[in-house]
């Protein structure tokens, strides 16, 4: 048989031969083209949405425990998720790039015991909780920060063309 695999001199070759660094005036124009998005634009969307979801499901169904539990399950996400953002955000997880991964590990580490936390919870909580509706709430809003990724304001594109 036949060997197709390449060898690790031809990749690294190949790779180097990709790759060339941006000069401070094309990566000024990369970033200008591509903005960068708040966190806290995206977990306002998926209040937004978590909002959106507890009303329709009280609203459906005229029955309140269900819009309370579909609205839980929306903080479940939001909250934790808001406390992350705060805490990649702050001042000591920019320090340098070291600290920037260990704040980002120790934060989603933050907010999956939040997470984890408030959704056992949630029978003390919330009176007839209705786990299913509390899942879909949940779900949908955690799902939702696409949508805040792709109504995000952009900068406007300057006319020099």
């Amino acid at each position: 048989m036949k060997t197709i695999a390449r060898k690790d001199e031809q990749v690294a070759e190949d790779l180097d031969a990709e790759y060339k660094p941006l000069t401070a005036d094309e990566a000024r124009e990369l970033r200008a083209r591509h903005p960068s998005i708040s966190p806290w634009w995206v977990i306002a969307g998926q209040l937004v949405v978590g909002l959106l979801v507890a009303l329709a499901a009280w609203g459906l169904t005229g029955r309140q425990n269900l819009g309370w539990s579909a609205g839980y399950g929306a903080i479940a996400v939001v909250i934790p998720a808001a406390v992350f953002a705060r805490g990649l955000t702050g001042r000591f997880s920019s320090l340098n790039p070291g600290t920037a991964v260990v704040g980002f590990f120790l934060w989603e580490m933050v907010k999956m015991a939040l997470s984890i936390a408030m959704l056992f919870a949630a029978p003390r909580l919330i009176t007839a909780l209705s786990w299913p509706a509390m899942l879909i709430g949940l779900v949908v809003t955690m799902k939702a920060a696409w949508l805040a990724v792709m109504f995000s304001p952009r900068r406007r594109q300057h006319r020099d063309e």
